[in-house]
């Protein structure tokens, strides 16, 4: 039988509220996903307007999901009654 692989970036069950937010993001073209590092880490890459930034900080397993999350309620709470 083949092994289960352990995923290193952690278990994060989103609230309803961080959802919504992701799911307006996805909607509206703005799209942020982590980038390994290959040590464990990662960066979050924000793709918006044909732009790319990345996050200066890296995150580790858990904390990725957070800052993920936090990123798609920011943009969503900055644009979402604009458009």
């Amino acid at each position: 039988m083949p092994r289960i692989k352990k995923n290193k970036m952690g278990n994060y069950i989103p609230t309803v509220v961080e959802t919504e937010a992701y799911r307006w993001c996805i909607n509206n073209g703005i799209y942020i996903s982590p980038f390994a590092t290959g040590e464990g880490t990662w960066y979050i890459e924000i793709k918006m307007n044909n732009k790319t930034n990345r996050s200066p900080l890296t995150y580790g397993p858990i904390s990725i999901w957070i800052q993920m999350y936090g990123f798609y309620k920011y943009y969503y709470n900055k644009y979402a009654q604009k458009i």
